[in-house]
Order: C-alpha cells, then sequence, then structure tokens
C-alpha cells in the first residue's frame, strides 16, 4: 500500500497579510499529480485543513473541491483535525462523505474505530486521532494528567485495544496532530501547551507501522515508522530553509518498507537579507531575490528613510523589515524623561531614539503642530477639572 503523507494546509491563511489561497490551490494541483504518477492508495492528513476554526467562504470552496477531486483519484482519503481546525464544523456529515472514500476523523470518542482498507498483504488499520484538547477529554476520559501525553496515551490505548482484535498480520497506521518530541517547531505553529505540558514523547506510538503526524510545519523523521510531513508552503520567514512536500510510504507486508520525500512547488521563495539599504540595491548576487518575499534586517548606523519603498524598487514582495544598527548591542530600554518637558521635546527625543537621527526641521515643526492640535486647552475641562467633577468625562 502506497500512502501519502500530508498535513498542515491551513487552508485560508495569509502570509504578513498577503493571500496565500492561489499557492494552496496550487499545492492541491501537485497533490494530485503525485497521487496518480506515484500510484498512491491513500492519502493521509494529519490536521489543521483550515487556518481557523472559521475559515473564510473561499477557504471553505477550496476544501470542497480538493476533496471531491481526491474523491474521484485512484486513492481514499482519511483526514483528522487539528489544532486550527472546528472539529464539529470538518467533521460535518462524515459519515454519508465516508461512502466516497473520505474518511473524516473529528471525534475523540472513535479513536478506536478504525478505517479499514486493504491490499494484496491484507488489512491495513488507519487510525486517525484528532487533535486532543487535555482539557476536553480529561472528565470523560478519566485521565490520570491534565497534558496532552496523558491524552494520547488514553488514545493509544484504545487503538491497542482495537488491535488486538484484528486478524494477525494486520498492519497499522495512526495519524495524530500533536507536538511529538525530537522535533523542532517553526514560528508559525500555534502554541498547544496546557500548563507548560506540550510535548508527547515518541514512545507513545510504539507498535505502530506508520505513524504520520501533524502540527509543527518543519518535516522530521523521529523514527523510521514516526514522521512529520510539514506544511505544504512556508507560513513564516523561520522557514525559509526548510523543503516542504510529503512523505511517499510503502508498507509492504512485515510493515514499513520504504519512504521518501516528495518535494513540493515553491510559488514564491522566501529570503531573509541582511545589510545597508545601499547594499541590499547594489548587491549583484542578490539578483535571485528579486522575485522573493524578503524579510530584510537592515544595518545602517542611521534608521533610513523610506527604507519600505526604497528596497521595493528593487525587491517589491518585500514584506518585514528589521533595524539593527551595525556595531551596536542590544540596548536597554531607553528611559523617558518627561518632567517638566513640553510634549513636542517628548516627542523630538522618541524620533532621536527611534531612528537614531534627530528629526528635520519639517519634521519638528509637524510633531509641534500635531502636540498642540492633541493637547489644545479646553476651558470646560478645565473647569471641571478644578471642581473634581470629570466622572464620566471619558
Amino acid at each position: 500500500m502506497r500512502i501519502l503523507h500530508t498535513s498542515d494546509w491551513h487552508l485560508g491563511r495569509s502570509f504578513h497579510r498577503e493571500g496565500m489561497l492561489g499557492h494552496q490551490a496550487a499545492y492541491v494541483d501537485h497533490l494530485l499529480e503525485v497521487v496518480e504518477r506515484e500510484r498512491v492508495d491513500l492519502v493521509a492528513v494529519a490536521g489543521d485543513v483550515y487556518d481557523r476554526a472559521l475559515p473564510h467562504v473561499d477557504a471553505v470552496r477550496l476544501a470542497d473541491e480538493t476533496l471531491a477531486r481526491l474523491a474521484a483519484s485512484r486513492a481514499q482519503v482519511v483526514l483528522t483535525s487539528g489544532n486550527h481546525d472546528s472539529a464539529q464544523r470538518l467533521g460535518f456529515s462524515s459519515r454519508l462523505i465516508d461512502a466516497a472514500g473520505v474518511f473524516i476523523r473529528t471525534d475523540a470518542a472513535t479513536v478506536g474505530t478504525p478505517v479499514v482498507l486493504s491490499d494484496e498483504h491484507g488489512d491495513v488499520a488507519v487510525y486517525g486521532i484528532p487533535y486532543l484538547d487535555p482539557d476536553s477529554v480529561r472528565e470523560p476520559w478519566q485521565l490520570p494528567a491534565r497534558s496532552h501525553e496523558a491524552a494520547l496515551d488514553e488514545a493509544m490505548r484504545r487503538v491497542r485495544a482495537d488491535r488486538a482484535t484484528r486478524t494477525k498480520g494486520t498492519r497499522s497506521v495512526v495519524l495524530a496532530h500533536a507536538f511529538v518530541a525530537g522535533a523542532q517547531p517553526s514560528e508559525s505553529e500555534r502554541d498547544i501547551s496546557v500548563g507548560g505540558v506540550s510535548i508527547v514523547p515518541t514512545s507513545t506510538f510504539t507498535g505502530v507501522d506508520y505513524v504520520a503526524l501533524g502540527h509543527l510545519h518543519g518535516r522530521h523523521q523521529l523514527t523510521d515508522a514516526v514522521r512529520y510531513s510539514g506544511s505544504p508552503l512556508a507560513y513564516s520567514f523561520s522557514e525559509a530553509d526548510q523543503v516542504k512536500g510529503s512523505w511517499l510510504v510503502e508498507l509492504g507486508p512485515e510493515g514499513l518498507s520504504d519512504a521518501e520525500f516528495v518535494a513540493a512547488p515553491v510559488p514564491r521563495a522566501l529570503a531573509r537579507l541582511r545589510g545597508t539599504v545601499d547594499e541590499l540595491l547594489t548587491d549583484r548576487s542578490l539578483k535571485r531575490h528579486e522575485h522573493s518575499w524578503v524579510h530584510a534586517t537592515l544595518t545602517d548606523a542611521v534608521r533610513p528613510l523610506q527604507a519600505m519603498e526604497r528596497l521595493r524598487a528593487r525587491f517589491p514582495h518585500t514584506l518585514v523589515i528589521a533595524f539593527e544598527p551595525a556595531g551596536q548591542g542590544a540596548s536597554a530600554v531607553p528611559v523617558a524623561r518627561t518632567q517638566g518637558r513640553s510634549d513636542h521635546a517628548i516627542a523630538l527625543d522618541f524620533v532621536a531614539e527611534l531612528r537614531g537621527a534627530p528629526a528635520s526641521e519639517a519634521e519638528s515643526a509637524l510633531l509641534q503642530a500635531a502636540t498642540e492640535a492633541c493637547c489644545a486647552d479646553d476651558p470646560d475641562l478645565d473647569v471641571l477639572v478644578s471642581a473634581g467633577t470629570t466622572e464620566g468625562l471619558w
């Protein structure tokens, strides 16, 4: 049996306010191409189909189109909910959709009931474990602790209890959405810690032929049988150097026999650049990044004016600018000197602190006009303050 393991689509997500739906649709096209080219029997989607519990209508439309295309393909699908999904909304009509060969598993109560598929070597029991919020399952499952480890231990106990009833030689696949020890998070995952406890040991999944994990956005191989596919697209600049894609897994008669990573297309690369504005605008070696999404760290001694506009003249997809003047270490938080000083003087100090150079005469005049407009004396207010009757004014 050939399995394509994918996760963390986050349909509807934006990247620094840039829409990603077109890029996500391109990944779906790639996914269907891999299914046909590699003769995939099962597509395993390990959670976070959507980016939020109430997805935008366009994200729902893309998900609907994706599942319809997969249902019409040669592969069957087992899909679980992640911590970004609404389990109830994603699981709506799942019992009807099962008939199409798309098995959506979002109910914690059914973790011990597998989707049973078969190939020339016998049965494969596929257990879909949705994201388990420890607070939601602690009481009904009588968990000994409030942690993700306790929740997944109980889920796996139920999986093993079902496996014990299966015929000898039945292979097993588990989908789970969790933070498993040994993997490195990115900046784009939502924290799922409960009381500081979020990590689940790899040993929780001992004895399973293949574990398809979701939640972390980088690919990881924790053991031969326990892997993260990562997200199909980069969702933070911390993922700039990651290769995105899916695991193509083959189960033989004795379990896992092969796994290879299938890289996904990169609609727009990410680049983290560092230097002065002039260096970034003139360095010929940076030409390859002119169509990338760019995070620029500027090292100018004085914060340059109109830095974003200047950078976008060469790198039109610059999204983030950071300032780290060369030769300056981390400075202490500045202490505002306000006693006996005018608002205008305080504003000028702020500009000088932020930029590393004083405001120009024109900027100073603009700040003067702004502070006077904001702080003009109100005779009625003065009377109320002196009388001590300002209650309810704001």
